[in-house]
């Protein structure tokens, strides 16, 4: 038996900008998204002994949304993507050949490839996974985050932890 739980709430949406890379270093125009954020874990019980507290995972997702919320995101990984100076006041950097100044508070630097709903999901799966591991107790079989940029579309992330 395998038993699911889920948070998936209207708070836990973010907005913030973005622009896709494609992998012959195009890319799509700054554009903003509502993303919504939910996790589910799989269980293998449910009794009062094996429960696991939603609390810290709301948290979690609550303080990522706080850290995305109107910022322009971009993936410092990205090969199409260099910093000409990052001075604590101001980010200059060039995306795709396309040059771009922006209030450094404004941008959020991600260790990523690239700023799409899939590895923003895997993103937010390995920001998560120490903290569920932590509330395990060994019952958490995997789990599973979702990254929506509409209504009826985004991405997930699945890590098995057993």
């Amino acid at each position: 038996m395998k038993h699911r739980i889920f948070i998936a709430r209207e708070q836990y949406k973010v907005s913030c900008a973005h622009m896709t890379v494609f992998p012959d270093g195009t890319k799509e125009r700054l554009h903003g998204h509502n993303y919504s954020l939910g996790l589910a874990l799989d269980l293998d019980r449910v009794d009062l002994a094996s429960m696991i507290a939603f609390a810290p995972l709301k948290q979690a997702l609550g303080e990522l949304c706080a850290a995305w919320k109107e910022r322009v995101l971009l993936a410092a990984h990205n090969p199409h993507f260099t910093v000409a100076k990052d001075d604590g006041k101001e980010l200059d950097f060039s995306l795709c050949g396309d040059h771009y100044v922006l209030p450094r508070g404004d941008a959020l630097l991600l260790p990523i490839d690239n700023i799409s709903v899939e590895a923003l999901a895997a993103h937010v799966a390995d920001l998560l996974r120490a903290k569920i591991v932590a509330l395990s107790n060994g019952h958490i079989l995997a789990f599973e985050v979702t990254v929506a940029e509409s209504p009826g579309q985004g991405a997930s992330c699945a890590i098995a932890l057993r």
